[in-house]
């Protein structure tokens, strides 16, 4: 955490000239508004006001002043900007006129879903494994469905012509105290992947979403349209997210279990925000993207899978997500689940110990399903008791009129 008066000093001592006030829609789309740094202070005390009606799924124009909050703790240099006259960027809290926290507030519903846990002495760590396809783009700056290159997983140069961008990347991640782990050509032509050091929830949330607009930027400036689609190239594997998650506690306990179980229990009503789009249904049930409600260890087949380990650390990894989602909703329903597997000492169905892509229709017919498309996963969530206590019912009501004309 930072004080005010240590903020001036870094804006000072940087050259710092603009501030980005960022802040994202109930789908996780990043937005922003720029003031000077001399309107920081006015920032802070009192908030930057926008236009809540403009913003898909945040209400009309009857009483539609809202306020940013800059969340002093994750200021960070936006390296691609120039060095003099440099850029900053808060991720901010939303507000009412009165002063209390937009219900709306990704953010916001994030950190209530952690302090629920902190109440049971348990706390997670997030890490991500984020997808995504390079682009070539047209004359005319737009972009094309020709990928960057053809080659497959895990191959190199000259083949793979993505590891100048995704190297780049990687380095203004760092630049910005975000640390990749690991990045590779993935199988699909054009698609890489880049995984991310765990850390907590919010930060997690934060560091994935300032990730995409690094990965957007940087492509940008290689010519290239970086895309995030679930399903871009038909007949060619999707675009995933996966979500790994370890859970600690201050007894001493194992809870991953239980958590599982929750999750597994609730992943048919959660779905709609981990799969938010139409296209999100195009990808599952192929290329290593689940389709069922199972796990195993060490099995991409699966829903869930438990990674080997040589260290003897223990996590669960969840295959179903894709980049569609809003990061914040997506941990803040999956913590829920989670704690109520442990609240209710829940224990997860028995591991399913085979490859599901090689079991015929007769045996998949047994196994429980996710939803089929986008309309079927609205309906789960609509129906569902765990959403409605844990989303705002217009939070909800976006998801379900999404499409709407």
């Amino acid at each position: 955490m930072y004080t005010k008066e240590e903020i001036f000093d870094f804006i000072a001592d940087n050259d710092v000239k603009f501030i980005k006030m960022a802040f994202f829609d109930v789908f996780g789309k990043q937005k922003n508004i720029s003031i000077l740094s001399s309107e920081l202070e006015k920032a802070i005390d009192f908030g930057i006001a926008v236009d809540a009606s403009a913003i898909r799924g945040f209400g009309g124009e009857e009483k539609s002043d809202l306020f940013l909050i800059p969340d002093l703790s994750t200021i960070s240099i936006l390296p691609w900007r120039p060095n003099q006259g440099r850029v900053a960027r808060f991720y901010c809290f939303i507000k009412y006129p009165n002063g209390q926290i937009f219900d709306l507030d990704s953010r916001k519903i994030l950190k209530n879903a952690v302090k629920e846990l902190d109440k049971y002495g348990v706390y997670c760590d997030f890490g991500t494994e984020c997808e995504f396809y390079l682009f070539k783009k047209d004359n005319y700056d737009m972009p094309t469905n020709i990928p960057f290159d053809n080659a497959g997983y895990l191959d190199v140069a000259p083949d793979d012509k993505g590891e100048d961008v995704r190297r780049e990347i990687c380095l203004t991640l760092e630049n910005m105290q975000i640390f990749p782990e690991k990045s590779h050509h993935e199988e699909g032509p054009g698609q890489n992947e880049i995984e991310f050091k765990y850390s907590d929830p919010l930060s997690a949330a934060d560091n994935i979403s300032t990730v995409k607009n690094v990965i957007k930027t940087i492509a940008g400036n290689y010519g290239l349209h970086a895309s995030f689609d679930p399903k871009p190239l038909e007949n060619k594997p999707g675009n995933g997210f996966h979500i790994n998650i370890s859970v600690h506690s201050e007894d001493g306990n194992d809870y991953l279990m239980p958590f599982m179980a929750g999750v597994m229990k609730h992943i048919k009503e959660i779905t709609l925000f981990l799969n938010s789009s139409n296209d999100s249904y195009k990808r599952l049930g192929e290329f290593k993207a689940p389709k069922y409600v199972t796990w195993s260890y060490e099995n991409r087949s699966q829903l869930i899978r438990i990674p080997a380990t040589l260290d003897g650390s223990k996590r669960m990894e969840l295959r179903s997500p894709d980049p569609t989602l809003n990061p914040y909703i997506a941990y803040a329903l999956l913590i829920y689940a989670g704690l109520e597997g442990i609240k209710n000492k829940l224990s997860p169905v028995e591991s399913l110990d085979v490859n599901l892509y090689k079991l015929s229709e007769k045996e998949l017919e047994k196994l429980s399903s996710l939803p089929n498309d986008y309309q079927e996963a609205v309906t789960f969530a609509c129906e569902s008791e765990f959403i409605n206590k844990n989303v705002p019912k217009r939070l909800l009501e976006a998801y379900v009129n999404k499409y709407e004309k």
